[in-house]
């Protein structure tokens, strides 16, 4: 999740504290549901609830059409590892495109340049908007987009243009104007019993002045999760998709994955990256994959 766009920055204010750690805690990731710890660059199966090997993952998620691999924005070991996952994925599949949050589908046409080999990363950073839309430090996706300009590998636009989803937390999806409501998902789902529980409680830790009425709140964060399902599934329709979002979009898969295969059916993955020093559950991913502990110096 994008750490500038409101709702985001609860959910993401929410992730970092939970898998925030005093720099003298051992570092490992403890799974509370089965009271282990692992060190870091452990790959957790939640299926089979043990310790695998990356070639054994990736034989896995090879199987499957959609791969979700989430990150804390501004953690360059999950960025590493969602490079060295579709280095690997691209070895078998040819058609290996990439969806990615940090972009809305406005900018689509300017991914379609870049893919192209058609800008140098000048011209890109200014047609995006880079630092007036996603405000993280470009060096931490430049390996992965220089990556997919030298491969040609099709980026999708996920996102919706960043003010809408604010506007809903303050005022309601009701109160958008008719140019901003073009940009809605075309089904919204607030129904999700255990996703509506799993943010109230975010919610409740943190209020942010004008944004007091959690049904808005709610309602802004499924358009969120819906528009990226959304054109997940329009785009994944042959061929592999790898989907980079923040670890809040499929933490317990409730955001972008489920929503996604209710609209087209295909199996899929999910990896989640956790660090050391910190808690997560089995239930968090099909993969939890343990990274460095980011309070301490490397």
């Amino acid at each position: 999740m994008n750490v500038k766009r409101f709702p985001a920055c609860w959910v993401s204010i929410w992730i970092i504290i939970s898998f925030s750690g005093c720099a003298m805690t051992p570092k490992r990731l403890f799974l509370k549901d089965v009271s282990r710890s692992y060190e870091k660059g452990a790959i957790i199966s939640s299926k089979k609830g043990e310790r695998v090997s990356f070639e054994e993952m990736m034989k896995d998620l090879s199987k499957v059409e959609i791969v979700y691999v989430g990150e804390a924005h501004t953690n360059p070991d999950h960025h590493k590892i969602q490079l060295k996952i579709i280095k690997a994925l691209m070895e078998n599949h040819d058609d290996l495109q990439v969806g990615m949050e940090m972009f809305d589908k406005t900018y689509q046409g300017v991914l379609d340049e870049w893919s192209a080999g058609k800008l140098d990363e000048t011209v890109f950073l200014e047609k995006t908007h880079w630092y007036a839309e996603w405000n993280v430090d470009y060096s931490l996706y430049k390996d992965l987009l220089d990556l997919i300009k030298e491969k040609k590998i099709k980026i999708t636009a996920l996102n919706i243009p960043s003010h809408i989803p604010s506007r809903i937390a303050v005022g309601g999806i009701g109160n958008l104007s008719e140019n901003d409501k073009k940009y809605l998902p075309g089904t919204i789902d607030t129904g999700v019993f255990d996703h509506r529980e799993y943010l109230e409680k975010i919610f409740g830790l943190h209020r942010i002045r004008g944004r007091n009425k959690f049904e808005y709140f709610y309602a802004a964060q499924c358009v969120w999760e819906e528009i990226m399902a959304e054109n997940t599934a329009n785009s994944a329709k042959d061929g592999m998709m790898v989907v980079l979002a923040g670890n809040g979009h499929i933490i317990h898969k409730y955001g972008i994955p489920n929503r996604t295969f209710k609209r087209n059916g295909k199996p899929f993955r999910t990896v989640f990256p956790a660090p050391a020093g910190s808690k997560a559950e089995l239930s968090y991913a099909d993969y939890i994959w343990v990274t460095p502990d980011p309070n301490l110096k490397k």
